[in-house]
């Protein structure tokens, strides 16, 4: 009887924090467009860029090559052993050169309780990928949403 009370004790113990483990938004999310100093991007042509670059704040976002936008943000409460974040690009209907549309793009990163931020970006690197209409980003952990952010491409 002692000894099922100790493992229970101990199991207790162990998972409690996986069990209370949730991150949670940090204060308000960077919005807007990474600026470059890369003027007229070539189809395919990426933009290198650092998680700390300076963020243009805005949701209008101009429909061309080398844009890249989105949101960077910190995350409270973060530990190795949690769920995985998941990214979702919701757009207004991209069309690959094979002809399939994608409403939805999905993303899963790995929590890394170093990082001081998280970034979600999307840059366009070819002209099938610009589309105008309302771009939506949200950050789920499990069926937790973390975030939502619109974007208005034009």
């Amino acid at each position: 009887m002692r000894l099922r009370a100790l493992a229970l004790a101990f199991a207790l113990v162990c998972l409690a924090p996986l069990a209370h483990a949730e991150v949670t938004l940090q204060g308000e999310p960077e919005v807007g467009i990474f600026v470059t100093q890369q003027r007229d991007a070539q189809p395919g042509e990426r933009v290198l860029t650092r998680a700390t670059d300076a963020i243009e704040p805005t949701t209008r976002i101009p429909a061309r090559l080398g844009t890249r936008f989105g949101v960077r943000f910190s995350l409270a409460g973060k530990a190795t052993a949690e769920a995985p974040l998941s990214m979702f690009y919701f757009t207004p209907g991209v069309v690959t050169p094979d002809g399939t549309r994608h409403d939805k793009f999905e993303v899963h990163q790995k929590i890394e309780p170093a990082t001081a931020s998280e970034v979600m970006a999307f840059e366009f690197t070819d002209q099938w990928e610009v589309v105008p209409g309302e771009w939506r980003f949200e950050v789920y952990q499990g069926d937790r949403r973390l975030l939502s952010q619109a974007f208005q491409v034009q």
